[in-house]
């Protein structure tokens, strides 16, 4: 059995999607159940099980994990991530766990360091210490975050950010969970470490372009420095202080730290990543 920490986030969602169309049993985890299982149909519920559960409560998660033996774990990014984490992590040894599939995020960089990317990596090291099999899947910038700036865009024509010029890797969150499906129903490919990156890299300024053709009008993208970035993200964005952090410390290091896209992917999955360019089509209208 498989059970699904993050069930309704992003890549979790997307990853049920996968293991439904695949008949993979699994146990998804939730503190509001009915929604889940209101998310996942008719046709989910053949295959895979809900239950109530909270990742701040320990005997809920131990019920949760009985029987089961792997875990796939993704939590929101948050100030208690590692706390979490790591008692999560504690909990599937007792409870028999055998596997866990673990979202991170891209190795921390002492040239520019992420803090995000320094709690994955203290999560990482207590996975490598619990002396279970763990696949860790550290995927770059999701496209399915493009969408946040389709406020200003929609309004202004415009979206903001502090990367320059400089080039970044992007994947598609349903790539990331295809490839999580893969290692938990294939052992030849587990145990690992996977960077995952789309087929190409793209700067703002590049995406602008791409937007501007698809809507037929001008789309410009304004460069900011970060602390100014950072005041606009929590002023008009009301995002909370530590995420809006985040978001400028990962703009800033890619500026500093190139990035380039691997075959990691394609390799798993046979096929190619999605590409920007399909995902942005498929979701023009979030843009207009």
């Amino acid at each position: 059995m498989i059970v699904i920490i993050g069930a309704t986030g992003t890549i979790g969602s997307m990853l049920l999607e996968r293991l439904i169309d695949l008949g993979v049993p699994a146990r998804a985890l939730s503190r509001e159940p009915e929604k889940l299982r209101d998310q996942i149909g008719e046709k989910g519920r053949l295959t895979i099980e809900v239950a109530s559960a909270d990742a701040s409560d320990p005997e809920s998660l131990r019920r949760a994990f009985a029987g089961a033996s792997q875990l796939f774990l993704s939590m929101s990014n948050s100030p208690i991530q590692v706390e979490l984490e790591t008692s999560i992590i504690q909990i599937a040894v007792e409870a028999g766990i055998r596997h866990i599939v673990k979202i991170s995020s891209p190795a921390y960089e002492k040239r520019s360091p992420v803090a995000v990317a320094g709690w994955h990596q203290k999560i990482e090291k207590t996975l490598s210490e619990s002396g279970l099999t763990h696949t860790v899947l550290r995927p770059y910038a999701f496209m399915q975050n493009l969408l946040r700036l389709a406020s200003t865009i929609t309004t202004q024509n415009v979206f903001f950010g502090a990367m320059g010029d400089s080039a970044c890797n992007f994947i598609d969150c349903r790539d990331i969970a295809d490839v999580a499906a893969e290692v938990l129903t294939n052992r030849e490919v587990s145990g690992q470490i996977y960077t995952l990156t789309g087929s190409e890299i793209f700067s703002y300024p590049q995406i602008a372009s791409q937007l501007s053709a698809l809507l037929n009008r001008p789309i410009s993208y304004i460069n900011m420095e970060p602390q100014v970035l950072l005041r606009n993200l929590i002023e008009h964005g009301h995002m909370p202080p530590w995420l809006a952090n985040h978001v400028v410390e990962i703009q800033t290091m890619s500026k500093l730290v190139p990035e380039s896209p691997n075959v990691t992917v394609k390799r798993l999955l046979g096929r190619e990543p999605r590409t920007l360019n399909a995902f942005l089509h498929e979701c023009v209208d979030h843009f207009r």
